[in-house]
Parts: structure tokens; C-alpha cells; sequence
């Protein structure tokens, strides 16, 4: 059973008329107008924040159904569409179809794209058959297919502009990330963790899709991208960081892939992203830091040289993938104003980040329950500053191969996955949709072949002792690394968050419920079921005058493999089956896009 537990689980025209000379700026422009929705991340802060107020906490319960669209497609349906202009771009998992849909037209699809990939692709996905959307610049549409193709679409006709290969599906190199369009770059990360992949962020001309530059997440320096003026809280990182914490060649099948989003500041011209789990699972046979898995980056996007980074599990022993979002906010801290890089870590610890330089200034746990470790060490002087205090309890190093170390928290999907935070300037609040999970791990000896998987540890998912809810959806203050409020959901949030100006939060549930909450207090305003489990995120949109929010439900992703693969086996998916199971009594397979509206 362990040989095949991955194996089976795992508008406009002036705006589409854009140069590549001033396509970032113009992007940036465009991003600023709340009536679109022109990044994947909503803006290059990442803050999914809209400044649109029509809907509002006084009246955002009289919501109702606007119009939907099937997108003839099962699986877990990730993201969400672009807005841009009258044109709407939506994407479905594979194969990785997108529509063109003419909102000022009766919703007509004016082109579509369906790439014919080779289905092989999917026994190495893992985590179900997601992508988490597109991108816009140039006038084009990106794409990055499961088969790692980036493909560049005309905005207007659908027509293959170019393409580039960014991976090898054959050594489990596979594609489930949105691009990230920053001045004349294409920039994608790969996914393939867990089948020991050396992972790495690539940047693409966007007129041309020539590879611009790669850096890997370990490696040799010259691999990495980094050079004597790269530092890691404050000081330099030395020659060969990555290679002197790896034993022997390790490092070439070392993982840390990076599969989440990709966020940027302009005026620091700098982004951010982070690097996931080492390959494999058994920490026995990796033995060191592993640097630089577990990372967050902050790279130039026209050289990719690393100004700093940042590791936040050492030696990950849980699968603690370092990928979420980097959020970005400009806030006072002590009485000093600060520009900030705040990520809610799978490790369940909530960092706040000066982003011009790395000083870390808040880490603290966003779930009460986390148990694996204590805290991170805050003593500028201490020689382990910065680095987590392991707890024996939760250590599946210290008890080795074959041993079960049962009740550790969170789960190895982590206190929070890709589902990405909103950030509301408003509030000055982080809302975090959260899973609120633990797990028993077992690590095992693993042998590594190309293409195949490389985990080595079997898992069982559950709630913390003394609980029944698997999440919660939190409001949270990073200047102080505090809990402001905390709503408990059945089931972990999968979904992406979206908050406004209008005093709304909204996110979605496993189940499928759409959800609007106060954002000041969390009280629920609103909810409405849609036909399948939402692991989606929430965007909202203007169009004619009115307002809409738009969600894709479709369950699936590792929390929902069970239902989207069809997987009755407790431990598989790796542990998500029997964690899950309930689910199949609330939701089913779908793929439809809900826009909903105030009435006329």
C-alpha cells in the first residue's frame, strides 16, 4: 500500500493592447481599479482586498444569484477568473480548459482553449488535478498546464501566442500554480515535492516565452541565485548555504517546490514567494537544515538574485510546506511605520517580516492547538535566533523510522494550505481561513526513482483532542501575532478569502457554502450552498454599475481527494481519505462558477 499511496492520490481594448515596455506599470495601474480583477492575487500585494462598497454588511444578506457557469469539468476547481474590462477569463483543473465569457453580452463564451495533454500527468499530480488560474499582460492570457507547458493566449482570440516548457512530468515535474506577470517576466514555480524534484522559480520574456533566468531552491550557489550580498536575518548566508546542509547529492532530489503564489513590491522591485517541503518525508535520510526548502524568498524579478531569505522550518520533520502567500502591507509597528511581509505558515506559525531587509518581527501560533514546537527563538543573540524550538513529543526524527508519533499539530496539510489570507487596510487585519488538524506519522525508508513517488511516511488525519471541528476562519492582527476573532467550521477552509470595503469578509466551505462575515466581528451575515464543495477564491467584480463576488465550487484538493479521486482507503491521500470522510455526506463532484448579485 505505501509503494502506491501517492500514486493513486496525489476588457478592454487599451488594456489588452498593452506594451511590454510599460506592462508592469500598466498592470500595476490596472490593478488599482477595483471594478477588475487583473491578477491571480488581485493585486501584487496580495491582499485580495477590494475597495468596491456596493455590497456591504447592512445589506449584503439580500444576496442572491446572479448567473452561473458550468465549466464541464469534475475535480477540485481552485482560484478563480479574471476580470478585465467586459471579459471574463476562467480556468477548471485538468485539463486545464479556459473560457473567454463576454460579461456586456449575455455572458457569452467567445473563445475557448482545451490543450490535449497526455493524461500520464495525473498519477503525479499531488493533491487532485488543480490549477490555480491565469494571468494577464501583453495583451495575453497565461496558463500553466498539469504537463508543465506555459502557455501564452491571446486575450482576444484564444490563439497560442507561444509556449515553453517549464518541467519533466516523466521525473514528476508537474504544473498547478498561477503565473505572475512582473514587468516584461512570466514567472512560475513547479510543483513535484513529492516525487523529489529539484524545484525552482523561472521567469519568461513575455513577449517571446525565452527563459529569462531560474533559481532553484538548493543547490549549488550559482543554481540558487544567491551571491555574497544575500542574507538570512541580517547576515550574509556564506558560499554553498544549500550545499553544506544537504548530505552528499541529496540536494538534486531535494524538492522544495514552489507551487504557491508569487507577490511583489514595485517600489523595492522585489518578490516574494516560498519553497516547500524536502524530498523525502523520512528526515532520517536527509540529515541537516536542507536549506533552502522551507523558505521564503525574496528575489530581484529581472535576475532572480536572492536579496535574502528566510527558513522557517529547519529540517522539516511534518511536511510543513513553506508555499503559502506572502501578504504585503505598509503598517506601524512600535510606533514605526513598517513595510511588511506577513505569511501564515503550513507549520501553524503566523510571521510578520520587515520586506525590505528580512528582520523577522513576529512569529507566533495562529491555531492554540499547534504542538510541535514551543516558539520561535526571538533573541537577536542567541546562535539559534530565528529557528523554532522542536518539542521531543512531536519529533519523528528523534523517534525514528518505523515508529508512529502520534497527536502531532497540525496535520501535515498544515494550520493553513495555498488557501490563500485577505488583508483589509480598513481593519488592519489578516482574515485566515485555517485547517484545525492533527495527525499520527510514521516515517519509513524510501528509495528515490524518477517519476516515481518519494514519500516515505504514512499518515492519519483528525481534530485536536477534546474538538470536533476540523477549522476555523480567523480574523488576525500581525503587528502583535494575536487572534482577534475565530468562527468554527465543520471542516477545514479550503477556500480563498476575499475582504472589501464594504465591511464584508467572505470565504467558502468544504460543504460549499458561499459565507459573508462581519469583518470586525465575525458574525455571519450571509450564506448561500452552491452545487459542490468550494476550495475556490472568492473575487469580486463591477460590471454595467453593479457589483458581483464569484466563486468556483468543484471539491477536490488533498482535503477533498477522497470525493474527487474516488479513494475509500483511510491512509490514503495521505491521510486526507479517513480525515475526510465525512464529507461525502454534504457535498459531491461539481465544477460551476456562482456570481451572485444584489437585487435589482
Amino acid at each position: 500500500m505505501r509503494k502506491v499511496l501517492l500514486a493513486t492520490f496525489l476588457g478592454s481594448a487599451a488594456a489588452l493592447a498593452v506594451g511590454t515596455a510599460s506592462a508592469n506599470d500598466e498592470l500595476n495601474k490596472m490593478s488599482q481599479n477595483p471594478k477588475d480583477w487583473v491578477m491571480p492575487t488581485g493585486d501584487y500585494a496580495n491582499n485580495r482586498y477590494s475597495k468596491l462598497n456596493q455590497i456591504n454588511a447592512q445589506n449584503v444578506g439580500k444576496l442572491q444569484v446572479a448567473w452561473t457557469f458550468s465549466t464541464g469539468v469534475l475535480r477540485g476547481h481552485e482560484g478563480g477568473p479574471l476580470i478585465i474590462g467586459n471579459m471574463m477569463y476562467v480556468h477548471t483543473p485538468f485539463p486545464n480548459k479556459v473560457y473567454a465569457i463576454d460579461l456586456s453580452n449575455e455572458n457569452k463564451i467567445v473563445w475557448k482553449y482545451e490543450p490535449k495533454q497526455d493524461p500520464n500527468v495525473i498519477p503525479v499530480m499531488c493533491c487532485d488535478t488543480v490549477n490555480r488560474g491565469l494571468a494577464f499582460g501583453d495583451g495575453k492570457i497565461f496558463l500553466h498546464q498539469a504537463d508543465t507547458t506555459l502557455v501564452a493566449l491571446d486575450a482576444k482570440t484564444g490563439q497560442v501566442a507561444w509556449t515553453a516548457k517549464n518541467g519533466d512530468p516523466s521525473k514528476g515535474e508537474t504544473g498547478t500554480s498561477a503565473p505572475m506577470v512582473v514587468k516584461d517576466k512570466v514567472l512560475i514555480g513547479i510543483s513535484g515535492g513529492e516525487f523529489g524534484v529539484q524545484a525552482h522559480m523561472s521567469a519568461y520574456d513575455i513577449k517571446t516565452g525565452k527563459l529569462a533566468w531560474r533559481g532553484y531552491s538548493e543547490g549549488p550557489d550559482d543554481q540558487i541565485l544567491v551571491n555574497d550580498s544575500t542574507t538570512a536575518l541580517g547576515k550574509p548566508i556564506g558560499k554553498d548555504s544549500s550545499l553544506k546542509t544537504w548530505q552528499g547529492d541529496q540536494w538534486k532530489i531535494g524538492g522544495g517546490a514552489t507551487w504557491g503564489w508569487i507577490s511583489y513590491d514595485p517600489e523595492l522591485n522585489l518578490i516574494y514567494y516560498g519553497s516547500g517541503n524536502p524530498s523525502t518525508w523520512n528526515p532520517k535520510q536527509r540529515p541537516g537544515d536542507n536549506k533552502w526548502s522551507m523558505t521564503i524568498w525574496a528575489r530581484n524579478p529581472d535576475t532572480g538574485a536572492a536579496k535574502w531569505v528566510y527558513q522557517m522550518t529547519p529540517h522539516d520533520e511534518w511536511d510543513y510546506d513553506g508555499v503559502n502567500e506572502m501578504i504585503l502591507s505598509d503598517q506601524s509597528i512600535n510606533g514605526q511605520a513598517r513595510k511588511l511581509l506577513t505569511h501564515f505558515d503550513r507549520n501553524g506559525l503566523g510571521y510578520t517580516l520587515d520586506r525590505a531587509t528580512g528582520e523577522l518581527l513576529v512569529a507566533e501560533k495562529y491555531d492554540p492547538k499547534v504542538n510541535w514546537t514551543s516558539g520561535v527563538d526571538m533573541d537577536k543573540n542567541s546562535p539559534t535566533y530565528g529557528r523554532p524550538k522542536v518539542l521531543d513529543a512531536a519529533s519523528t526524527d528523534k523517534a525514528g523510522e518505523d515508529h508512529n508519533v502520534k497527536g502531532i499539530c497540525p496535520a501535515a496539510l498544515g494550520t493553513k494550505d495555498e488557501q490563500p489570507a485577505a488583508y483589509s487596510p480598513d481593519t488592519q487585519l489578516f482574515y485566515v481561513p485555517t485547517n484545525h488538524v492533527c495527525m499520527d506519522y510514521e516515517p519509513f525508508k524510501v528509495s528515490y526513482t524518477a517519476g516515481q513517488p518519494y514519500v516515505g511516511a504514512t499518515l492519519s488525519m483528525y481534530p485536536p483532542q477534546g474538538d470536533t471541528n476540523m477549522g476555523n476562519f480567523i480574523a488576525w492582527d500581525g503587528k502583535t501575532g494575536k487572534i482577534v476573532w475565530s468562527n468554527k467550521e465543520q471542516f477545514s477552509v479550503w477556500s480563498g478569502a476575499l475582504a472589501t470595503a464594504g465591511g464584508v469578509v467572505f470565504y467558502g466551505t468544504l460543504e460549499g457554502y458561499l459565507k459573508a462575515v462581519d469583518a470586525k466581528t465575525g458574525k455571519e451575515l450571509y450564506k448561500f450552498k452552491t452545487p459542490s464543495g468550494i476550495i475556490g477564491n472568492v473575487t469580486t467584480y463591477e460590471n454595467g454599475g453593479k457589483q458581483y463576488v464569484a466563486v468556483l465550487s468543484g471539491v477536490g484538493g488533498w482535503a477533498g481527494i477522497g470525493l474527487a479521486a474516488g479513494l475509500t482507503d483511510p491512509t490514503a491521500g495521505l491521510g486526507a481519505v479517513g480525515g475526510y470522510a465525512a464529507l461525502s455526506n454534504y457535498t459531491a463532484l461539481g465544477g460551476t462558477l456562482t456570481v451572485f448579485s444584489l437585487p435589482n
